[in-house]
C-alpha cells in the first residue's frame, strides 16, 4: 500500500506541473475550430454529436491554420501485474513499478480545403519488446484518416441533408464516428506489455497499421449511415500506411489476399441533450497463413458485429454507454489441410479445426461531472471453439483446455483537470483466462494472476 501512495504522489506532482499556466494551448482540430476541446469529446477520443459531424465532414469545420497543423501526445504510466512471474520465475511484464514514458504521438491533423482534410499520427513506444524479449524504443505509422467529403444542402442554406466522402485509413473502423466500435473502443489506452489473451477477432485491432482501406460513405439527415470500403495490404503506394511493421519476420503482420470488403450500416438520432445509434458492420478478409509467402492458398475470415451507443450530454453531467457484439467465423481452407498432412504452412497457424468461431461482446458505461471527473466500468467476455492447435497449453499464454474464453470487468477513474491533460487510474479483473478461472495454461496459473492495475498520465497539446 504504502508503494502504491508513493507513486500516486509522483503522479501528483507530474500533473501540478503539466496543469502550469504555460500548458493551456489545446489540440489542431480545437485551434482550427475555435471550439473548447469538450465541443467534439466527452473526453478524449470519445465523440460528441459535434465531434462526429466534425469527423464526418472530413474535419474540414472551421478555419485552415496559418501555422503548421501539428499536435503532439504524450503517455506516462506505471502498472503492475499480480503474478509477474512465469513457472520458471522469468519476470513477465518488464520495467513495472515505475514510471515509464510509454508513448509519444506526433499528429499531422487539420483542414486542407472545404472539402478535404484528415490526420496523420506517428509514434514512437518506448516499450515495445523486440523478438529476443528487450524492451526498446521503437517508431512507427499509427492510425491514419485523410477524406474528401460532399455535402447536399437545402434551399435555405442550413440543413446538411446528404453527407457523403472518401476515406482512406490503416485501421478497419478507426473511420467510424461511434465509439461502440473497436478502433476507438474503450479501453482508450491499455498497460504498456500487458499480459493479452490469446486471441482477438480480425476486426478488433488484429489488422491495425498493416492495411490500407479506401472507402465511401453517406449519412443522410443526421439519421442513415452507411459505408462500403475495402481493404488490402498496404504495399506499393500505400506502404508508408504501415511504415515500421515488421513485415519480413514470419507471423509478423498480417497479409491480406486481393481487396477485401468492410461494411457498415447505422441509424442514428439526436434530440435535445440525447443521442442513440443502433447499428451492424463487418469485415470478409483472406489471409495468407505466412505473411511472407504470399503464393499460398488463404484463410478466410467472415467477422459480423451489431452495436449500440446511448448519450446524455449536459452542464454538468456527461453519460454513455456502449456496447458491441462481434462474431466471427474462420474457416481454415489452407492452413487445415496442410496442418493434416503434417506440413503446416510457414509460421502460420495449426488449427485442429477445419472452421472455428470466435465471439467477442464488450459493455462498458461512463459518467462525468463537469467533464473533470470520470467514472468507467466495462465488462468484456471473449468465447470460441476448442481448438488445441491454436490454443495449446503453455507458460501464462497457453490453454489447458484448448479454448480461447476471457472474461472480465474493467473499472477506470479520470480527471481531467484541463480538458487535454487526463489523469487515470484502472483495473484489469479476471474472472476467466484463455478457457480456465484457475489452472488454466496447464502450468497452475489462474486467470486472476493477470490481474493488472495501470496509472496513466495522458496529455495532448
Amino acid at each position: 500500500m504504502a508503494g502504491i501512495r508513493g507513486r500516486l504522489v509522483g503522479f501528483t506532482c507530474l500533473l501540478w506541473l503539466a496543469v502550469s499556466p504555460a500548458a493551456r494551448a489545446v489540440p489542431a482540430f480545437a485551434r482550427q475550430t475555435g471550439q473548447a476541446c469538450m465541443a467534439c469529446h466527452v473526453s478524449f477520443p470519445e465523440l460528441t454529436p459535434y465531434g462526429r459531424m466534425f469527423k464526418l465532414n472530413g474535419y474540414t469545420i472551421g478555419s485552415r491554420l496559418r501555422s503548421l497543423p501539428v499536435a503532439l501526445m504524450a503517455q506516462v504510466g506505471d502498472m503492475g501485474v499480480r503474478k509477474n512471474r512465469d513457472d520458471q520465475g522469468n519476470q513477465i511484464v518488464p520495467k513495472t513499478h515505475s514510471a515509464q514514458l510509454s508513448a509519444a504521438s506526433l499528429f499531422l491533423a487539420g483542414k486542407i480545403s472545404d472539402n478535404a482534410g484528415g490526420w496523420i499520427q506517428w509514434t514512437y513506444n518506448n516499450l515495445n519488446v523486440n523478438n529476443a524479449g528487450q524492451t526498446v524504443g521503437h517508431s512507427g505509422i499509427d492510425n491514419t484518416d485523410l477524406r474528401l467529403v460532399g455535402r447536399v444542402i437545402d434551399a435555405d442554406n442550413t440543413t446538411v441533408r446528404w453527407l457523403y466522402g472518401l476515406t482512406l485509413n490503416n485501421n478497419p473502423t478507426l473511420q467510424d464516428v461511434w465509439n461502440s466500435t473497436p478502433a476507438f473502443g474503450f479501453p482508450f489506452t491499455l498497460p504498456p506489455n500487458m499480459i493479452s489473451p490469446a486471441t482477438a477477432t480480425m476486426i478488433d485491432g488484429s489488422l491495425a497499421q498493416q492495411v490500407a482501406g479506401i472507402g465511401g460513405y453517406m449519412f443522410w439527415n443526421r439519421s442513415l449511415y452507411f459505408e462500403l470500403s475495402g481493404y488490402r495490404t498496404a504495399d506499393g503506394v500505400f506502404s508508408w500506411l504501415r511504415a515500421g511493421q515488421d513485415i519480413h519476420t514470419p507471423g509478423g503482420v498480417h497479409r491480406l489476399a486481393g481487396t477485401n470488403p468492410y461494411w457498415r450500416l447505422a441509424w442514428n438520432r439526436e434530440w435535445g441533450p440525447h443521442s442513440l445509434m443502433l447499428g451492424t458492420y463487418g469485415m470478409r478478409v483472406r489471409i495468407y497463413p505466412d505473411n511472407t509467402m504470399p503464393f499460398t492458398p488463404t484463410d478466410k475470415y467472415t467477422d459480423i458485429a451489431v452495436d449500440a451507443q446511448y448519450q446524455y450530454i449536459t452542464d454538468p453531467h456527461a453519460f454513455t454507454l456502449q456496447a458491441t457484439r462481434i462474431h466471427e467465423r474462420q474457416d481454415y481452407a489452407a492452413s487445415f489441410p496442410a496442418t493434416l498432412a503434417g506440413a503446416p504452412i510457414g509460421a502460420g497457424p495449426a488449427p485442429s479445426n477445419p472452421r472455428d468461431t470466435l465471439n467477442t461482446t464488450k459493455l462498458k458505461v461512463t459518467y462525468y461531472f463537469q467533464r473533470r471527473v470520470g467514472a468507467t466500468l466495462a465488462w468484456f467476455s471473449t468465447t470460441g471453439s476448442a481448438d488445441p492447435g491454436l490454443y495449446p497449453p503453455g507458460s501464462v499464454g497457453g490453454s489447458l483446455n484448448g479454448r480461447p474464453d476471457t472474461r472480465g470487468v474493467i473499472p477506470e477513474i479520470d480527471y481531467l483537470p484541463i480538458p487535454n491533460l487526463r489523469l487515470m487510474v484502472q483495473y484489469y479483473d479476471y474472472q476467466k483466462f484463455n478457457g480456465g478461472s484457475t489452472n488454466y495454461d496447464g502450468a497452475g496459473r489462474s486467470a486472476s494472476d493477470n490481474n493488472t492495475w495501470f496509472l496513466n498520465l495522458w496529455f495532448v497539446y
